[in-house]
């Protein structure tokens, strides 16, 4: 892996996990704080691996096995390690991200239009250092520089530098059209207590794409991670990477 690289840690390399295989390649994009050993990340490369798919996993500079500190780390530093994971493979691309990674999906698509043939978000939160955040928790984070929240996903807490809220702050989508035209596929859980389902009916009327499908599961909380989450989300990418081939006459 790429985290045991010799060179200073500036410029090591982010970890990665690269499946060889068919295209289009699936690049799976985590959320905050997480990385690439998340049950939905694993499963998903399980899948490439049955069905001879070309996969790739990568964890953010300053999250699980990549180099950084996590407190040095914006949005658009992880937006750019998420580019540079792209830049690092050939062909077209398929995107799958969760959460943050849903946002972070986004503002990839927009960065390589040409590379870019279809998203999968997952609970996607883009813009949540708008919504996310109360009038209170913003000021304290622009006065006191990071704010600690504890998390029911964990034992540390959960921070937000201001560094980070300002970079998100800077690359909103959904004050205007989003002009993203490859298919999109969005699942989302109605008892998902942290990003509001609605947000995904939101998000699909910003985007430009005609081609644009919101699966909804009633009992889903925000991680959406049980086995018939995970099925749900295999069965999504599947279908999607078929549609895929069929446009782009990859076999």
């Amino acid at each position: 892996m790429d985290a045991d690289d010799p060179e200073p840690a500036r410029r090591r390399r982010l970890a990665r996990r690269f499946r060889p295989g068919r295209g289009p390649t699936l690049i799976f994009l985590p959320g905050y704080a997480s990385d690439m050993e998340g049950g939905k990340a694993t499963a998903l490369d399980a899948w490439a691996e049955t069905e001879g798919r070309a996969m790739l996993r990568f964890d953010y500079a300053g999250c699980g096995a990549s180099p950084g500190a996590f407190e040095e780390q914006t949005l658009e530093s992880w937006r750019d390690d998420a580019l540079k994971t792209i830049d690092s493979v050939d062909g077209p691309l398929l995107l799958v991200g969760s959460s943050m990674g849903g946002w972070i999906m986004l503002l990839a698509a927009l960065a390589r239009p040409e590379r870019v043939v279809g998203l999968v978000g997952i609970a996607a939160a883009p813009d949540f250092t708008d919504w996310g955040f109360s009038d209170a928790q913003k000021r304290a984070i622009r006065e006191q520089g990071r704010l600690e929240e504890p998390t029911p996903y964990g034992e540390q807490p959960v921070i937000t530098t201001r560094a980070f809220w300002e970079s998100g702050e800077r690359q909103k989508l959904l004050g205007a059209p989003i002009p993203i035209s490859c298919p999109v596929r969005l699942l989302h859980g109605i008892a998902d207590p942290d990003v509001p389902w609605r947000l995904s009916l939101d998000l699909m009327e910003r985007l430009e794409s005609e081609d644009v499908e919101v699966t909804m599961v009633k009992a889903g909380d925000h991680r959406l991670s049980r086995p018939q989450d995970i099925a749900l989300l295999l069965r999504t990418v599947e279908k999607l990477v078929e549609r895929v081939e069929r446009g782009l006459d990859i076999m």
